[in-house]
């Protein structure tokens, strides 16, 4: 980008730390205001890789190499990291910037990129569906494209969407947004801009399934309820009781309190979000009857499962399934976070288990959530962050 860029509605995450310290490595400046926006401005535009040591942290922080490349003509960005649920490959990612004109160089654990993006027609269709950060990575490097670039099964998440619009205020030029055919008239440069972040779709979903599992009066507010719909649909299924408004979703407290099992199979948007799996998993050990949740985007991301077993669930593997036997309580035990929406799941079933239950490793949900303990508490929720000494 050319010039400065304002961020409002930022949250203060771990993954956006660690973003901000990659890209200050590629020469990128950053100030928080006192209002909670967020300006970047590049200064240094002749760096150009992001090294192991960084990118290692968090696997989103490979969408640098595509606006690294087209930017710089040359980028040069270590294989990534993240939580550990399965085998998640970039392949997509390599294959899409092949398409679209970049040689690709792998090895020594590192992606390099060179020639100039030069348009073309790229399929980002997998074996689990569209990718995400593979649409978001080929995406920006194909704006600064010397053709156009036709970008067929693109993913349709609301992130994927809200990159669209805010790099054509960048003065993009991108059609078909939020469907699964993007196209992209490649410009020559893209300039700063001011722009509103969206709601965290993932963070209003994962208090929607706290509120119901305390059977509590709660209100979500400055959310998006159509990014929601899909898990709307289910806790309705579960028996929660909810008011939906233009951007608040309401749950109130039912008189039994007792929910029923529902089935869930993940999918890419609109349908179930992989990202709520671990939350309504927990949702179900609390519900009366037998629920299967399926997971068709990260079939193996099940680690939660063994540790809510430790709070008493009931939940057994089949393939790609869980299958979670509702029961009447849960009992507080020492757990382990394995990954950001697992650590979700765990301080959820930790709130309604008998007794006290530790949740270690939080720094994972810190990745995703700012302060949750602050905003449980005020729900009324008995929790409490404790340093370990």
């Amino acid at each position: 980008m050319d010039g400065p860029i304002l961020l409002r509605n930022m949250p203060r995450l771990k993954d956006v730390e660690n973003l901000l310290r990659i890209l200050g490595k590629l020469g990128v400046v950053h100030a928080w205001r006192p209002d909670g926006s967020l300006e970047l401005e590049a200064r240094d535009k002749t760096v150009y890789e992001a090294p192991y040591d960084l990118v290692r942290t968090m696997r989103a922080s490979f969408v640098v190499l595509g606006p690294l490349w087209a930017r710089r003509g040359v980028a040069r960005v270590s294989y990534p990291g993240g939580c550990v649920f399965g085998h998640r490959p970039v392949d997509l990612h390599i294959k899409g910037f092949r398409d679209i004109g970049g040689n690709v160089e792998l090895g020594d654990g590192y992606v390099t990129l060179s020639g100039r993006p030069s348009g073309g027609v790229c399929f980002l269709g997998g074996n689990m569906g569209s990718t995400v950060l593979g649409t978001a990575n080929v995406l920006m490097a194909a704006t600064l494209g010397t053709g156009t670039t036709y970008l067929e099964c693109a993913a349709m998440e609301p992130e994927i969407e809200d990159l669209c619009h805010f790099l054509n205020k960048c003065g993009a030029r991108i059609s078909g947004i939020g469907g699964h055919l993007l196209t992209i008239e490649g410009v020559d440069t893209l300039h700063g801009c001011e722009w509103d972040m969206i709601p965290d779709r993932i963070e209003a979903g994962t208090f929607l399934c706290g509120a119901v599992m305390l059977n509590s009066d709660v209100t979500v507010t400055h959310c998006n309820p159509m990014h929601l719909l899909a898990v709307v649909d289910r806790l309705r299924a579960a028996g929660a009781q909810l008011e939906v408004g233009d951007d608040t979703i309401r749950v109130l407290p039912t008189s039994s309190g007792q929910l029923k099992a529902v089935d869930v199979t993940t999918m890419a948007y609109p349908g179930f979000p992989t990202d709520l799996q671990a939350q309504f998993m927990a949702l179900m050990t609390r519900a009366q009857g037998v629920s299967v949740i399926t997971e068709k985007i990260y079939p193996e991301r099940f680690i939660h499962a063994s540790e809510l077993q430790r709070l008493g669930a009931r939940i057994r593997r089949e393939g790609p399934s869980a299958i979670i036997e509702g029961t009447e309580e849960l009992r507080g035990a020492p757990v382990m976070a394995s990954d950001l929406r697992a650590s979700a799941s765990l301080v959820l079933a930790g709130l309604v288990a008998r007794g006290a239950t530790d949740v270690r490793r939080v720094y994972h949900i810190d990745r995703g959530y700012e302060r949750i303990e602050n905003k449980l508490q005020g729900i009324g929720a008995d929790i409490e962050r404790i340093t370990e000494g």
